[in-house]
């Protein structure tokens, strides 16, 4: 019987709508933190340090907690793709993945009493069919992909851009679901239907 309390280190309400299709209890609490990559930094070690500074953030504040912090950054042809900052960046990032196959990196990280329990990165592999600048500005239009990872969301209308996904889906929207329910249970933590609760 697990006692320990979870909270998402997250203002991503695709993460919380994954983590709550899977019947576990949790509270959300923001990190807050700026994502600035450094120099150099591969897109699997920069999503791999957000996660974690984003779960010992919130650490310092709820130590008691298990914290889990997750960051999702997409590459394409050697460039990493964060939230675009406006609509001409958005559209920039969308001509980059036009008929091209890139990849979806997500790392979480948990973390409990001020330190790291556990973190990994997961990857996918998405291709996108060619785009038509008209399909870009109208899905840019719609606002849709200004607060996601290369500009598109596979759960919204971004989905109609994809022609296939190597890996998984709920790791393109930013949680790995099944790598995160098996850290969960190695620290305690599982969906009540598995009787942990």
């Amino acid at each position: 019987m697990s006692s320990i309390k979870l909270i998402l280190a997250s203002a991503s309400p695709r993460r919380k709508t994954l983590l709550s299709a899977t019947g576990l209890d949790f509270d959300i609490v923001e990190s807050n933190l700026e994502e600035v990559r450094r120099d150099g930094e591969s897109a699997p070690d920069f999503a791999l340090r957000m996660a974690r500074e984003k779960a010992l953030n919130v650490s310092a504040r709820c130590p008691d907690a298990l914290i889990l912090a997750a960051d999702t950054i997409v590459e394409c042809d050697g460039q990493i793709l964060g939230k675009p900052t406006n609509a001409a960046v958005a559209r920039a990032m969308l001509r980059t993945l036009s008929g091209n196959t890139h990849t979806v990196v997500t790392a979480f990280a948990l973390a409990r009493k001020g330190a790291i329990a556990e973190s990994m990165t997961v990857k996918s592999r998405v291709t996108f069919r060619d785009l038509s600048p008209h399909e870009i500005a109208a899905y840019v239009d719609g606002g849709d992909p200004l607060d996601k990872a290369g500009a598109y969301g596979i759960q919204d209308a971004g989905a109609g851009f994809i022609e296939r996904v190597n890996g998984a889906r709920d790791n393109v929207m930013g949680l790995p679901v099944r790598e995160v329910l098996a850290a969960l249970r190695r620290h305690g933590i599982a969906p009540s239907s598995e009787g942990s609760d």
